[in-house]
């Protein structure tokens, strides 16, 4: 599924009604219509007894929305309340017909009080509808706006009753990020239309906007691809076909992983990984260590096998090299005195030998002082997946702007400096966290979300990033390009969390695959 920022979404719209198929006030009544099947939706209870809304409506389209939704609750029996926000004489036309229609219908406008608003707190409504300002909110909102909802959220008067038309007001939906000193209001459920927005799964934006509810207003995915042909994807199952292996073949045909160890006492990230790239399906695992801890790792490991690998110039002569499809470097690897010298030349030679990498921690790290030195090595073929702290030694610029006061809209998003540091690096970056961003040097993006249905708060143990570089080198070895397996990786790292719950640690995620496996076979 593509997730849109604020500008696709209306270049989508703006082209659907170009074509004349649409128009815009019939969107905009499908949209309000949508609100009401969400709140619904969202609360079952209220489909039932007389009941009471108070929508807030904004200048814009948004608060066109927000007066369909508005005069199809009345319609319904409701008592609404609609207190707006901005000049009436200057709202864009089709919002000016909704309000016209509300108000034919018997609806009071009301203006913007700070008491009345309050007021409507000590008897709380069933229902609050945020349609001030959704998606395209390019500065900060005034005071008057944003600080009495706030009280009425400080009252707890809008707990379990806010819903938010697009997203709540405040709030960069390109970005998922606050404008402003002020905390968006924050909604309990939030609807919004046609694909999601990349704020609704970025930063704050998951907490801000509670349960999100997508409502289909008629725009096709060909207009989608033709309006916003570079939209992010968020990162769903992969094809369970290519996946799950099956039929005959010799375990070659399914590639060969190697994972690269560091010394003694050092050895269990990479043993992690190893695991992790042979439960994902590569043919074969090998882990790589130097020659004193190799005893160590042998007590270790069964189905997975072990070489020594001492230096850079050990692992361009290992015995079977030639026959290796993958390699995963930096889990454990060292990048300090002693260590960082030999993690570097590992990364060379790995490079010179021309196949797939995952470099992960100190394969990273041991380049924080000169990244460019890293890049110059880099190729499509290889995928890097940085926490933010490495990411900042990485690319300090690109992480100072993400840690800029978002002041302005669009704010910078981790999709952005993703996506530029692909461009630099050239090769995938895969920025972890809840809002796993995933870039291509070719401006591809992609978005994993543990969020909206997908928490996976357990994944925050020591070694998961290892088991999750182990997933990605078991896909590269098995084939898939470096992109895709960054994807796929992501997906199955926060499933099979989800599939063991709490109490998990590192080594149950491998562990936990099988289960994953089965659940995407029966979907086939």
């Amino acid at each position: 599924m593509e997730l849109l920022t604020s500008g696709e979404m209306k270049a989508v719209e703006a082209l659907a009604m170009g074509s004349g198929r649409v128009s815009g006030r019939a969107l905009m009544e499908r949209a309000g219509a949508g609100v009401v099947a969400a709140a619904l939706d969202w609360r079952p209870d209220l489909a039932w007894g007389p009941r009471r809304a108070v929508v807030f409506c904004g200048p814009g389209n948004n608060g066109g929305d927000g007066f369909v939704a508005a005069r199809l609750l009345a319609a319904r029996g409701w008592a609404v309340a609609l207190f707006a926000w901005g000049d009436p004489a200057r709202r864009p036309a089709d919002a000016a017909a909704a309000a016209a229609d509300w108000t034919a219908a018997g609806g009071a406008t009301r203006a913007w009080d700070r008491a009345a608003i309050l007021a409507t707190g000590a008897a709380p409504p069933d229902l609050y509808v945020d349609a001030l300002f959704g998606g395209g909110l390019t500065r900060p909102l005034p005071e008057a706006v944003i600080e009495p909802l706030a009280e009425l959220y400080v009252r707890g008067a809008t707990f379990g009753r806010m819903l938010a038309v697009d997203g709540p007001s405040g709030l960069c939906l390109d970005s998922g990020r606050a404008l402003g000193d002020w905390d968006p209001v924050f909604a309990w459920a939030t609807v919004t239309f046609h694909r999601p927005r990349a704020g609704h799964h970025l930063a704050e934006g998951p907490a801000a906007c509670g349960a999100l509810h997508v409502v289909d207003i008629g725009l096709t995915e060909a207009e989608t691809r033709a309006a916003a042909p570079r939209a992010a994807r968020l990162v769903g199952p992969p094809d369970p076909d290519r996946l799950l292996k099956g039929g005959a073949g010799h375990k070659y045909d399914h590639g060969h992983a190697l994972v690269l160890a560091g010394g003694v006492g050092r050895g269990g990230a990479a043993r992690l990984a190893a695991r992790a790239a042979l439960r994902v399906g590569a043919g074969l695992v090998t882990v790589g260590a130097p020659p004193a801890a190799l005893i160590e790792n042998a007590a270790r490991l069964d189905a997975v096998m072990l070489r020594r690998v001492a230096d850079g110039a050990a692992l361009e002569g290992m015995e079977g090299i030639g026959k290796v499809s993958a390699l995963c470097l930096g889990p454990g690897l060292g990048a300090g005195l002693g260590s960082g010298e030999r993690t570097a030349g590992l990364v060379a030679a790995a490079r010179r030998l021309g196949k797939p990498c995952v470099l992960d921690a100190d394969a990273l790290s041991v380049f924080a002082e000169r990244p460019s030195d890293l890049f110059a090595q880099l190729g499509p073929d290889c995928v890097l997946t940085p926490h933010m702290g490495e990411f900042r030694r990485l690319f300090p610029d690109l992480a100072a702007r993400l840690a800029a006061p978002a002041v302005a809209g669009p704010a910078v998003s981790r999709l952005d400096v993703a996506r530029e540091a692909a461009a630099r690096a050239g090769a995938v970056v895969l920025l972890k966290g809840p809002d796993t961003a995933i870039a291509a040097p070719d401006g591809r993006a992609a978005l994993h979300s543990a969020a909206h249905g997908r928490e996976a708060p357990w994944l925050a143990t020591a070694g998961s990033g290892d088991v999750l570089a182990g997933l990605i080198c078991g896909l590269l070895a098995r084939g898939w390009a470096a992109f895709e397996a960054a994807q796929a990786a992501a997906w199955l790292h926060a499933e099979a969390a989800r599939a063991f719950g709490p109490g998990l640690i590192a080594e149950d995620l491998p562990e936990a695959l099988p289960a994953v496996f089965r659940a995407l076979a029966s979907r086939a």
